[in-house]
């Protein structure tokens, strides 16, 4: 997750403080996840925890010196996530030709990234069945600070946890698209970089969309869900943020979703535009708001590693990351699959 803050913008959040299970009201159509419904629980089943923590073990590794914004590093990281996504069976859009979409390093050091080198991000995409014009998207940055000092920042929650996540989301939706059930609008699964030095790869690509922003349902972001913070330890927990901003639908949907799967705590204390940490402005989901795209970002909270070297794969609680992931899974399910698409209702 980027460190510096981002200037407000004149945005103003809705106010949603403290935590809950459940919210009052229920969505305006009937789920399409019901209990009862054998592909999504089929496809659901394969978010496993010993499968995020096999990736991660290699995505967070010392050989990916700390996934630098263009670094040897972080392109050795990404072959290996798109070496993943060839193994499935999922492949680039086909209106991008590749799973790379290059991020200039012109482009980025306008924007006050520095000398950064080019770099890119990473598509991988399953086409609707009935609306495949509609796009859910699901990110998470690959990128972290790098080595310094001859120190290496591995990055496992920040955003190792993200990366290794979508990853496994784009395996569910993969499974039950091989059983005949795939989801009914298009799946974008998004790997931006650049997020550390300025949210540059989620800028670039809402700049320049692979497909119409007028087109994008949702952007489902995971930044740092691996680890617990001080004030929530030990607690089956996970802070959504922004999910009522532009959508009276989103929350509700989200809410929903977790009711029906592993019913964790959800925590909406960022949700308050007086928190100090204004964390609504700080990762890829924002670059998609502000062009009034409904957003949620799933976060962890602010640890004692947060940007230090201590960031490593054995410290990631794998249990309950498996069970963040499938409640980000069970969200992308249910706004894939539903008949309309989420209303866009607030500003």
């Amino acid at each position: 997750m980027k460190k510096i803050l981002i200037p407000l913008l004149g945005l103003a959040m809705v106010v949603s403080c403290g935590t809950a299970k459940t919210s009052e009201g229920a969505s305006d159509q009937a789920s399409s996840m019901p209990k009862t419904d054998k592909a999504f629980h089929s496809a659901y089943k394969t978010i496993k925890a010993d499968e995020l923590k096999k990736n991660l073990y290699v995505i967070a590794s010392d050989e990916m010196g700390g996934r630098d914004t263009g670094s040897p590093g972080q392109k050795k990281a990404g072959e290996y996530m798109i070496n993943y996504y060839k193994s499935l069976g999922i492949n680039p859009p086909k209106s991008l030709g590749s799973y790379y979409q290059k991020v200039p390093a012109e482009f980025m050091n306008k924007r006050g990234g520095g000398r950064l080198p080019d770099s890119e991000n990473i598509l991988a995409f399953i086409e609707g069945s009935e609306k495949p014009e509609e796009i859910v998207v699901i990110s998470a940055h690959y990128d972290h600070v790098g080595t310094k000092n001859g120190v290496v920042y591995n990055g496992a929650d920040d955003d190792g946890s993200g990366t290794v996540a979508v990853m496994q989301i784009a395996k569910a939706f993969q499974e039950a698209k091989k059983a005949g059930k795939g989801p009914k609008r298009s799946i974008l699964f998004l790997h931006v970089t650049g997020e550390e030095h300025g949210l540059f790869g989620s800028d670039y690509y809402t700049s320049n969309p692979v497909f119409p922003l007028a087109n994008t349902v949702v952007d489902l972001n995971i930044d740092m869900i691996g680890r617990d913070d001080v004030e929530n330890r030990g607690k089956q927990y996970v802070y959504v943020i922004g999910s009522e901003m532009l959508s009276s639908q989103l929350k509700v949907i989200n809410e929903e979703a977790n009711k029906k799967t592993n019913n964790l705590e959800l925590n909406y204390k960022y949700d308050d535009p007086a928190d100090p940490e204004q964390l609504y402005y700080r990762s890829d989901h924002y670059n998609f708001a502000k062009n009034n795209v409904p957003v949620a970002f799933f976060f962890d909270g602010i640890h004692e590693d947060y940007h230090k070297p201590g960031d490593d794969p054995e410290k990631i609680d794998y249990p309950l990351l498996e069970k963040r992931t499938q409640l980000v899974f069970a969200t992308a399910w249910e706004i894939a699959n539903r008949a309309d698409r989420i209303v866009v209702d607030k500003k």
